[in-house]
C-alpha cells in the first residue's frame, strides 16, 4: 500500500502549518486552575484565518467552492491542528460537511456547502449518544409527520454546541433506520445544557421535545450515519497523533537539557528506553491513521468493513496518546504539572481525545464483533 499524499494534501498539510504557527497552546486559562470553561466560545480569529487559507473548504466540490480533497487531507489538518490545541470545531465541520456532501440531496448542499467552505456557517455533530457509551442513533427517535420529521431525545456533551449554527444529529426510526437531521439551537423544541469537558471546553447536553425539522434539513440516505461517524473516529486519530507527536518533541527538548549527574538526562538508558516506545506508539499510531483514512477515502474493499480499520486505529490512537503524555508527565518530574508550562495542558486534552466516540476497550468489542461477522479473506 502506497502513504505517498499527493501534492494537494501536502499543500493544505504545508497551509495548515503557516496557519497554526502562530497559536499558542496556553491562550486561555488552565483547564486546572477553572472551575467551568476556559472560554465561552472557540477562537473566531483562528476560524477566520483558516476560511481566508482555504482550509475550511478542503473536502467540498469545485462546484460548491471547495478544493474537493478527501479525508486524508482533513486528517493532516486536524493533525497540525492538534499540536497547539487549537479551539476551532474544524473535524466537527469538515465531518459534517463531507456527509452532506456525500449522503445530502443537491437543495440541502446547495444551501450549505459554500457558506460552510467560507467559514460562514458552524457545524457540530452530536455523537456521544445519551450517555457517552450508548450508541448516538439510538438516544433520539425521528419520526416523520407530513413535511416535517419530529424529533425526542437527549444528546450528551456536544462540542461547541453554543457556537454552532447547526447540529447534525443521528436519530432512528420506527423502521429501525438512521437518519442525520440539521437542528438549529434555540428553535423551538431544542434546549441547551451547559457541560465542561476534561480540556477545560464548553460542551452542550442537546434535549429534543418534539422539536420538528423540515425534511429538507434531513439526511435519509442509507450508510450516512455510519460513514459520518467513522470519518468523525478517524478525525479524532489525526488529532491524537498530532498531539502526541508534539508531547514527545516537548519531552525530547527538555530531557535533553535538564541534567543530573552533570549530564543530560535524555542520556540516560532508561529515558531513552521509554523515549523509543512511545516513538513506536507514534508511529503505529501513524500506521494505522492512514490505513483507516485512505479506506474512507477510496472505498477500497479489504479483509474487513471499513469499520475494522477506523476501529484498529482507534485502539492504537487511544492508548498510545495515553501512554505518550503518561510517559511524558514522568519524564518531566514535577515540571510536568507546572500549571504555568504546557505539558498539562496536553495531558487533558488526550484524556478528552482518548475517550472521544468510545475508548479503546469499545473498538476491541466491536472489533471482535466485525471479526466474526466477517471470516478473514471474505473481504467486502
Amino acid at each position: 500500500m502506497d502513504f505517498t499524499f499527493s501534492e494537494e494534501q501536502l499543500a493544505a498539510a504545508e497551509a495548515a502549518r503557516g496557519v497554526f504557527a502562530g497559536v499558542a497552546p496556553d491562550a486561555v486559562p488552565s483547564p486546572a486552575l477553572t472551575t467551568g470553561a476556559v472560554a465561552e466560545g472557540f477562537d473566531r480569529e483562528l476560524w477566520d484565518r483558516l476560511a481566508g487559507a482555504d482550509l475550511l473548504s478542503l473536502l467540498p466540490a469545485e462546484e460548491y467552492g471547495g478544493a474537493g480533497l478527501d479525508a486524508v487531507a482533513l486528517c493532516l489538518v486536524l493533525r497540525e491542528s492538534a499540536k497547539v490545541l487549537a479551539r476551532v470545531p474544524l473535524l466537527e465541520t469538515g465531518a459534517a460537511v463531507a456527509a452532506v456532501q456525500a449522503y445530502g440531496e443537491k437543495e440541502l448542499k446547495d444551501r450549505l456547502l459554500v457558506r460552510a467552505g467560507r467559514g460562514e456557517l458552524v457545524l457540530t455533530v452530536a455523537a456521544s449518544g445519551r450517555t457517552g457509551h450508548d450508541p448516538a442513533e439510538l438516544a433520539v427517535t425521528a419520526r416523520q409527520d407530513g413535511q416535517t420529521w419530529v424529533l425526542d431525545g437527549v444528546q450528551t456533551a456536544v462540542p461547541w454546541a453554543y457556537d454552532a449554527d447547526l447540529v447534525l444529529v443521528p436519530a432512528h426510526t420506527e423502521a429501525d433506520r438512521s437518519v442525520l437531521a440539521l437542528v438549529a439551537p434555540g428553535s423551538e423544541g431544542v434546549a441547551l445544557a451547559e457541560q465542561v469537558s476534561t480540556s477545560g471546553e464548553r460542551l452542550g447536553e442537546l434535549r429534543l421535545e418534539s422539536a420538528r425539522v423540515a425534511a429538507r434539513d434531513v439526511v435519509t440516505a442509507e450508510g450516512a450515519w455510519q460513514w459520518l461517524r467513522e470519518l468523525l473516529a478517524t478525525g479524532t486519530c489525526a488529532l491524537a497523533l498530532g498531539l502526541g507527536e508534539r508531547v514527545l518533541r516537548m519531552t525530547s527538548e527538555y530531557t535533553g537539557k535538564r541534567e543530573q549527574f552533570g549530564y543530560p538526562v535524555a542520556t540516560f538508558q532508561a529515558v531513552a528506553v521509554q523515549a523509543a516506545d512511545r516513538y513506536i506508539d507514534l508511529r503505529a499510531m501513524e500506521a494505522t491513521l492512514w490505513q483507516a483514512a485512505w479506506r474512507i477515502a477510496s472505498g477500497a474493499a479489504g479483509a474487513l468493513p471499513t469499520a475494522g480499520d477506523v476501529a484498529v486505529a482507534k485502539i492504537w490512537a487511544a492508548e498510545g496518546v495515553r501512554r505518550v503524555v503518561q510517559t511524558a508527565q514522568h519524564l518531566h518530574g514535577g515540571f510536568g504539572a507546572d500549571t504555568e508550562y504546557a505539558l498539562h495542558r496536553y495531558h487533558a486534552w488526550a484524556k478528552q481525545i482518548e475517550l472521544a466516540l468510545g475508548g479503546a476497550g469499545a473498538y476491541e468489542e466491536a472489533l471482535g464483533d466485525l471479526l466474526a461477522a466477517h471470516p478473514l479473506g471474505q473481504g467486502r
